[in-house]
């Protein structure tokens, strides 16, 4: 990859990124401040997310793979973004609102896979060379926050109340905008399917790889990426409102130290996973959701404002440690044959399904404690902690996987043995 193209796949996932960032982080807030919202409300707007990680794999499978190139249909789908987000700016009802909401979401999840794809077509080695282009989506993540807190300041009770936070759409939209445009610019990323030759429907959208669920341990392991989900889901939709209902000062950016944490615990987390192995890093990020949860049920924005900000670094373990090892551990167990299948098969399982199931159940607690326009944090956080601890106790006593051990074994023994050039027998 030369630095041009590089310079413009950085730009891509950075762009990508910040008009996600622009305005999800601080949804919640919005909703509930000036639309009205009721936490079953907020439970609608935030499973657009899920509904459109289920679909995506039908617009993507059946449509960008196999007729037009990746980066027109992520400019065309950008460009439809840009307006949707300018009528979520002009909505002032829930109800007017909720529509916008709901298609945009089926607009751009399929854009994260569709970035992915530009990058991956362009690169000889995709391993070493994705995570310095990937590493832009997560600086752009992190831009969008710090703007909204340090530099429009549009998250402060005051601007709040003057609905100023309905500004981020606009940010968004502009940014929007401008990638939809710049997609067009892209390096060239024909249809795979169209180079493939024939696939079946079932190849397309990746149900061969639900063969993988004979097996015990994928199973569980399948089972269990579901169900911490649910945790995952409160924190998606109610961390932001909860930070500024305790009022924190400037809560979208300091949340934005969730992003450097993962940063820091993705260089981290190989040097873990060859120490302790990969069930003990499954644990552990799944036990990092427990922990958090109770720090959040318990800080304050006084003297226990150090509980919440610990428990919004612990992001970088919680996602890290289970998600992204999970990946490993599924391409692992899928090989060649159905790597992207079975890959596609957890993203819908865990942000589709578990999410989708994690936002309702976060909608019906968050208004069975709500009195008098007031939450009751402590228990709107103790309940996923609790669940996050089952999942990890069935995870734990269930989940065994001795072929993945067997073949780590394996590997460490192949590189112990002696070149055939050392041992004379060239």
């Amino acid at each position: 990859m030369n630095n041009s193209i590089k310079l413009k796949l950085s730009l891509m996932m950075f762009l990508e990124f910040f008009v996600w960032g622009s305005w999800f982080v601080t949804l919640g807030t919005f909703l509930g401040n000036n639309l009205s919202a009721t936490g079953t409300q907020l439970a609608a707007a935030f499973s657009t997310q899920s509904f459109g990680a289920i679909i995506a794999p039908f617009i993507i499978g059946l449509i960008a793979d196999r007729y037009f190139n990746a980066e027109r249909i992520l400019g065309i789908l950008h460009l439809s973004g840009a307006v949707l987000m300018y009528l979520m700016f002009k909505a002032d009802s829930f109800a007017s609102f909720y529509p916008y909401v709901f298609l945009y979401m089926l607009i751009y999840m399929p854009t994260l896979a569709l970035v992915n794809s530009v990058s991956f077509n362009q690169m000889k080695d995709p391993a070493k060379e994705f995570s310095i282009v990937r590493v832009w989506g997560t600086i752009g993540w992190i831009v969008a926050g710090l703007l909204i807190s340090f530099f429009f300041v549009w998250d402060s009770p005051t601007a709040i109340s003057e609905g100023l936070l309905r500004n981020t759409f606009m940010m968004s939209s502009v940014s929007s905008l401008v990638l939809g445009l710049f997609a067009f610019t892209l390096p060239a990323t024909p249809p795979k399917a169209a180079m493939k030759g024939k696939q079946s429907i079932s190849e397309i959208l990746g149900f061969d790889a639900l063969k993988l669920l004979k097996d015990k341990d994928f199973a569980i392991f399948f089972m269990s990426s579901v169900l911490i989900c649910i945790p995952l889901a409160f924190y998606y939709q109610n961390a932001n409102p909860f930070l500024s209902e305790v009022g924190l000062s400037n809560p979208t950016g300091k949340m934005t130290i969730g992003q450097v944490s993962e940063v820091l615990f993705l260089l981290l987390m190989p040097l873990f996973f060859k120490k302790f192995g990969l069930k003990t890093t499954l644990i552990v990020g799944m036990l990092a959701w427990v922990v958090r949860y109770v720090f959040f049920a318990f800080g304050d924005a006084g003297a226990g404002t150090y509980l919440l900000i610990i428990g919004i670094a612990l992001h970088g373990i919680c996602y890290d440690f289970f998600f992204v090892s999970g990946q490993i551990y599924t391409d692992s167990k899928a090989g060649p044959r159905y790597k992207s299948a079975a890959q596609g098969l957890i993203t819908l399982a865990t942000y589709g399904i578990g999410m989708l199931i994690g936002f309702w159940v976060a909608g019906i607690v968050s208004d069975i404690y709500l009195s008098d326009g007031v939450h009751e944090w402590k228990y709107i956080w103790l309940i996923p902690s609790a669940i996050a601890l089952v999942v990890t106790i069935i995870f734990l006593v269930f989940f065994t996987d001795n072929d993945f051990k067997k073949a780590s074994e394996l590997r460490r023994t192949l590189k112990k043995i002696p070149k055939t050039g050392q041992l004379g027998m060239d």
